[in-house]
């Protein structure tokens, strides 16, 4: 009897652990936090504690049944690479159906707290994410970089859905921290398909620009896409939504990140690519943290 209980409760906790990885609970939560983060920049008047928590469990689980959708479609190609193969999908701990189920139903309560909640903008604002991300992106990424540009802007909208559940409205100044993460994405994703070259091209994945060739003009397009966010993070200052303080933080943040782009234009190799890559996790949370305390 308690071999019994104990062999149930493992199995259960097994299949939670499994529902908790195709989640992919880190990058579904960066999705809240970018909401989070576009609502507090909105906002005006009396804060609404519970439109803003509703608002980034909503994000996150549309991004986590976006996600999951991603997973089903290509779970026979997350089979030849290393860095997905242990995956829930692939190693068979949980089936296409489970998955799917477990998709649906997470999206739709995420797209039904966000209808009630917020507003019909917002809402609508996510599905189209969701489509775009999951029906879209994720066959592209098999045709050629212009997956990129298609995945940049369900990347990019997270901040832009929390400025309309605020506001109501998609205005300039939602189209301007909508535009920093666009054009951040570029030299994110590219850094990340520089690393993951050799897995990527055993599932047919051709991501990286200029012919899918870890060469230098490659290197000179992740730079260029990096100087940009430099006169781009000062927007908000110039529009007023912000301040001087953090005109001067994402600023130096801005050229502290071009500046590992010209390692990688020398040398080429992976160990340049990673510094990108790990530069850009860093930068987005800095610059976004940094906005918001200079409004506060």
């Amino acid at each position: 009897m308690i071999t019994s209980t104990t062999s149930r409760l493992a199995l259960v906790g097994a299949k939670a652990k499994a529902y908790y990885e195709l989640l992919k609970f880190r990058l579904s939560f960066l999705v809240a936090f970018s909401s989070g983060f576009g609502y507090l920049l909105g906002y005006s008047g009396a804060f609404d504690w519970a439109k803003f928590l509703i608002l980034c469990l909503g994000g996150f689980m549309v991004s986590g049944a976006s996600i999951t959708i991603n997973q089903i479609i290509e779970k026979d190609l997350d089979k030849l690479m290393s860095r997905t193969m242990n995956r829930p999908l692939p190693t068979g701990r949980l089936s296409v159906k489970e998955a799917l189920a477990f998709g649906t139903i997470t999206g739709f309560l995420g797209l039904l707290l966000l209808a009630i909640y917020t507003n019909p903008l917002t809402t609508v604002l996510s599905l189209v994410s969701m489509v775009l991300y999951s029906f879209v992106y994720t066959p592209l990424k098999r045709v050629g970089p212009i997956a990129v540009f298609v995945g940049a802007i369900p990347g990019a909208l997270p901040p832009l859905l929390g400025w309309t559940a605020a506001t109501g409205a998609i205005t300039h100044e939602a189209l301007i921290i909508f535009g920093i993460q666009f054009i951040w994405q570029f030299p994110h994703f590219w850094a990340i398909a520089w690393v993951a070259d050799e897995d990527y091209k055993r599932a047919g994945f051709k991501l990286l620009p200029s012919g899918g060739g870890k060469d230098l003009n490659t290197a000179i397009q992740i730079m260029i896409y990096t100087l940009f966010l430099i006169p781009l993070g000062l927007l908000p200052a110039k529009f007023g939504i912000t301040g001087i303080n953090s005109a001067v933080v994402v600023t130096v943040c801005g050229v502290l990140f071009l500046a590992q782009t010209f390692s990688l234009m020398k040398n080429g190799n992976r160990k340049s690519a990673l510094k990108i890559m790990f530069s850009s996790f860093i930068y987005l949370p800095i610059v976004q943290i940094a906005y918001l305390l200079d409004k506060i």
